[in-house]
């Protein structure tokens, strides 16, 4: 099964933050659920899936009919979706279900424990006209200092400024 790590980054490379106060440009919001109804799943973090609820986003939203997965240690049973303790057990269900793509929509907690733990074959950056003064980073190792090469496989402006890279990670 291939593994897609979806991703908003600011222009000076943070780990984009939503929030009601700044949401996601409308230009990578729509890519995402693109992407998303394409692989017919989604795994996301808990706060990320309650972020989703509290706006409408999930129950009667653009992402009502996918299979979702909540990654989390010590989530309780969220309905209609499924509950998953580890990135691992997250692909593994969705593998089960039949599923070709996994879709990692999540925090970046929860997609630095996914590159940490080397489940990712893909990667969707889509680079957002804004500035952050403090962010997070995606990781690969949090310890120690790592390169992985990877691959441009396409980039292309997305509107409203935003620019898409999609890369492959060499295994």
């Amino acid at each position: 099964m291939k593994t897609i790590l979806w991703a908003t980054l600011s222009a000076n490379g943070n780990y984009a933050q939503s929030s009601p106060e700044n949401p996601p440009k409308k230009e990578a919001f729509d890519d995402f659920v693109k992407h998303a109804r394409a692989a017919g799943n989604l795994i996301v973090g808990r706060r990320t899936f309650e972020g989703m609820l509290g706006s409408g986003g999930v129950v009667g939203g653009p992402f009502t009919g996918l299979d979702i997965v909540v990654v989390s240690k010590n989530a309780e049973e969220f309905p209609g979706v499924t509950v998953a303790r580890s990135p691992q057990e997250a692909l593994n269900y969705l593998q089960q279900k039949g599923h070709q793509t996994a879709l990692i929509g999540a925090g970046a907690d929860l997609h630095n424990a996914f590159l940490g733990q080397g489940l990712v074959d893909e990667l969707i950056f889509n680079v957002a006209p804004v500035l952050e003064g403090k962010g997070y980073n995606l990781l690969i190792d949090k310890e120690n200092y790592q390169y992985k090469d990877v691959q441009l496989l396409n980039f292309m402006p997305l509107g409203g400024g935003v620019v898409q890279m999609h890369y492959a990670i060499a295994h």
